[in-house]
């Protein structure tokens, strides 16, 4: 019976996810300076707004009023 078991993915695994903590940590450590620095905006960067002109319709938000119930949803007639 090998002695690893899975200790060497294992291993592996966590290691390699060490290094992405790291990178992530020093990215991070970065903008706070850059933002101290007055490089970047102060908070969330705000990408812009995905193009949809390319759709032929676009999508509209349904509103909630009670007034203008569809055939469907109406009560049946008695």
């Amino acid at each position: 019976m090998p002695d690893s078991m899975g200790k060497r993915q294992r291993r592996d695994a966590k290691a390699k996810k060490a290094v992405d903590r790291e990178e992530r940590r020093q990215a991070r450590a970065k903008r706070r300076e850059d933002r101290a620095a007055g490089l970047i905006e102060p908070g969330t960067p705000i990408e812009p707004s995905e193009d949809l002109s390319y759709l032929d319709v676009i999508p509209e938000v349904e509103s909630e009023d009670t007034d203008t119930a569809r055939p469907s949803e109406q009560p049946p007639a008695r």
